[in-house]
């Protein structure tokens, strides 16, 4: 019995201590609110790729399209243009999911990304506004690619490296879908 309790306790100290750095810090909508402060109304998209689309995707991003299904915010003012869009992500840090938000404007190009959730242990620094910022103003003529135009932070390489793909990769897909 006490083996047994004792694996117990083992498993839970280990699943809490697992867990323990996951902190999260916006929901999608404070994203959206802080990316696009001008939008009176959001609309959500639902896209669901093609396998040719999912080609073209993978095509312009340079990068695997990671799924067919994604979840677009569209932005409009009060005069019902169209002002932006905010699509939500995760991707794999190291070992745990970073969620995060890309606002891409109408002209496609990123106005910003918002890290809503991290849970590594490591590397919170992708958090910093001056690492975030290197995103604004790219598009598909732009590179978007750490060790090029995006700096890597030493501690942070996997984070700074997958969350810099699955920006480039949602700048592809609202370039790639008609909505």
């Amino acid at each position: 019995m006490r083996a047994a309790l004792t694996s117990v306790a083992l498993v839970v100290g280990a699943t809490a201590a697992s867990s323990a750095f996951a902190v999260d810090y916006l929901t999608a909508a404070q994203a959206q609110a802080l990316l696009f402060p001008t939008v009176v109304n959001w609309t959500e998209q639902s896209v669901t790729l093609n396998a040719d689309a999912l080609l073209r995707l993978a095509k312009q991003a340079g990068l695997p399209a990671r799924s067919t299904q994604w979840r677009i915010q569209r932005g409009v003012d009060s005069h019902d243009r169209y002002i932006g869009s905010v699509v939500v992500d995760h991707v794999i840090g190291k070992y745990e999911l970073i969620t995060y938000a890309v606002g891409i404007d109408a002209k496609g190009l990123v106005i910003g990304v918002e890290i809503l959730s991290y849970r590594e242990s490591h590397g919170s620094e992708i958090r910093l506004p001056a690492w975030r910022k290197q995103f604004v103003g790219k598009g598909l003529q732009q590179a978007i690619k750490t060790g090029e135009d995006i700096a890597i932070i030493s501690g942070a390489t996997l984070s700074c490296s997958h969350v810099t793909d699955g920006v480039r990769r949602i700048v592809a897909l609202l370039a790639t879908v008609d909505y």
